[in-house]
């Protein structure tokens, strides 16, 4: 999500306004020509990619074709790793697979995730828990006294990766929260390098930040982002390469297949293509950085993220404003039906 929490900042920068990996995201919002864009109703990347002109050098489904994400038959692709989130009603996530961030940021890193969010993640099965019907749900909740708290959780695996030549794919099917009042809701399923969990991510965006699925306000969107290098760099973050939000049909009453793959198969031409429902949606291309840049951010394991924020520099971007609502809907989870993880080696 760009959510990535790193304890130091570029000079100038505000850590509470910036969007750290993890999802946390870990960015800061550009606020130039904000009104301007509020009040023409564009589409804004994520934090996680904010998308403001720099941050928009992917190649976007409108400017090419709708290819499948993932190339090869489906024998020449073995599951490494999948969670249905079939356990009993109300139970807490295997801690085998699963852990839980807890708390307002990483172990040396910045306040707030480093995106200005306001809930507290934890471990409570009030806020992340398996239903009983095979699903994971992700639930933030507001108490009596206005303080949020959410889930944030990550595989215990890092070492999700494409080898040389072949390809990785992240998916997940999932529905985005549906509140009543949304304007703050910051639902995410993303993926780190793996040098960032030792580092507290301290070492974003040099190490890579995937943002497969973004929404923010309850709009029934969707952003997807690249981020690596380094701050104020040629990946433009904290924006990062990005989709900027893109419509997403039902995707807050039904699920849906969010999926990034990371395609080694050239050596010299690799790329990120994401896509939703199987049509993709973007691609980033490895000419689009420096080659040192591109090795660094995505020729490694990776972890899986998912969370539901509160508030925040990207939904503050998106709506002009300062999030959340004063009447924002407690309570509106996030339900993930499975994640997967593939691996392909042509």
């Amino acid at each position: 999500m760009n959510r990535i929490a790193f304890s130091g900042s570029s000079p100038g920068s505000s850590p509470s306004t910036s969007r750290a990996p993890g999802r946390r995201r870990g960015h800061h919002p550009r606020r130039r020509l904000l009104t301007v864009l509020a009040a023409l109703a564009l589409p804004l990347a994520g934090l996680t990619g904010l998308g403001g002109p720099a941050g928009l050098s992917g190649s976007a489904a409108a400017s090419e074709p709708a290819a499948p994400a993932r190339t090869g038959a489906a024998a020449d692709w073995t599951t490494v790793f999948k969670d249905d989130f079939d356990g009993a009603a109300g139970s807490g996530l295997n801690t085998a697979d699963w852990l839980y961030d807890k708390g307002t940021g990483y172990p040396g890193g910045a306040a707030n995730w480093g995106t200005g969010e306001i809930e507290t993640s934890t471990d409570s099965t009030d806020n992340v828990y398996q239903d009983g019907s095979g699903h994971l749900v992700i639930k933030p909740v507001r108490d009596g006294s206005g303080h949020w708290t959410s889930g944030r959780v990550e595989t215990q695996r890092t070492d999700f990766a494409a080898p040389a030549g072949g390809q990785l794919q992240l998916s997940a099917s999932l529905k985005q929260p549906d509140p009543a009042r949304g304007l703050g809701y910051w639902p995410a399923f993303w993926a780190m390098g793996a040098d960032a969990r030792p580092a507290g991510a301290t070492n974003w965006p040099s190490i890579g930040e995937l943002d497969i699925m973004e929404d923010v306000n309850a709009l029934s969107q969707h952003s997807t982002t690249f981020h690596c290098g380094q701050w104020a760099g040629e990946c433009h973050d904290p924006d990062g390469i990005s989709s900027g939000l893109q419509a997403c049909t039902g995707c807050q009453s039904g699920y849906h297949t969010y999926s990034v793959v990371v395609d080694r198969t050239n050596a010299s031409a690799e790329q990120l293509r994401f896509s939703l429902d199987g049509v993709q949606t973007f691609v980033v291309n490895q000419n689009e950085v420096s080659d040192a840049t591109w090795k660094a951010a995505v020729d490694h394991g990776f972890f899986a993220i998912f969370d539901v924020a509160i508030g925040g520099s990207y939904p503050n971007k998106v709506c002009g404003c300062t999030s959340p609502s004063a009447d924002i809907s407690s309570g509106a989870g996030m339900s993930v039906d499975w994640f997967s993880a593939e691996v392909s080696q042509s």
